[in-house]
């Protein structure tokens, strides 16, 4: 079997489609699902992204978290949107900006019929922050589908990295909140997570993106 075949996500063509900078901006016209992509800043999102992609330069890992503001179109193999959400909480950016993306990513779960799914990422070194608490009230109002994961796992020994997971699935307060560990430097958790997504994408059409 070919390594393409036992990927669970093959990615053979990628699209950048634009930004959405402010509630009720211009965003482009989407009509195939998406998957969102969140989590604060410096949280590992860009190399997740990377790594699920196979690009390196796909999602820029930027030295200065909390500079992406928008919201970040990616049509992939023409047939799915990743949407990269602007990184919350980084203490050094401003409290208006800090504050900005609240509004704009509430808009953004509320207002996107085709939205599947979201990846909600964590820092497994970190327990969760009230921004992250946020997000979490955000996701029950809408009862938008979540894969959660934590990023950076090969920071830890093997048991730590384990009982960090169970930390993190336990401060989620969810029943079935299972969280998968990922490492964007040992490739760690990248056909797991590929696979949620694909389960995400192969779920039928609901009757509000039929409208």
């Amino acid at each position: 079997m070919s390594s393409e075949r036992a990927d669970p996500l093959v990615i053979r063509g990628i699209e950048f489609l634009g930004g959405l900078a402010s509630v009720g901006g211009w965003r482009p016209e989407i009509t195939v699902p998406e998957v969102a992509f969140a989590g604060r800043s410096n949280v590992g999102k860009s190399s997740l992204l990377n790594a699920l992609v196979r690009r390196k330069a796909f999602a820029r890992v930027s030295r200065t978290p909390g500079r992406t503001r928008e919201i970040n179109f990616f049509l992939v193999n023409g047939a799915f949107v990743f949407t990269d959400l602007p990184g919350y909480g980084y203490a050094r950016v401003s409290k208006t900006q800090r504050a900005e993306w609240e509004p704009l990513i509430e808009s953004y779960l509320r207002g996107t019929r085709q939205l599947r799914g979201i990846v909600q990422i964590y820092d497994s070194r970190r327990d969760l922050s009230p921004e992250d608490r946020t997000m979490l009230g955000f996701l029950a109002e809408t009862g938008v589908p979540a894969i959660f994961v934590a990023t950076k796992v090969d920071k830890f020994t093997k048991r730590t990295a384990a009982e960090r997971i169970v930390e993190i699935e336990r401060q989620l307060g969810f029943e079935e909140a299972e969280v998968i560990p990922f490492s964007a430097t040992t490739g760690e958790g990248r056909d797991e997570v590929a696979s949620a997504i694909d389960q995400l994408l192969s779920e039928p059409v609901s009757a509000d993106e039929t409208r």
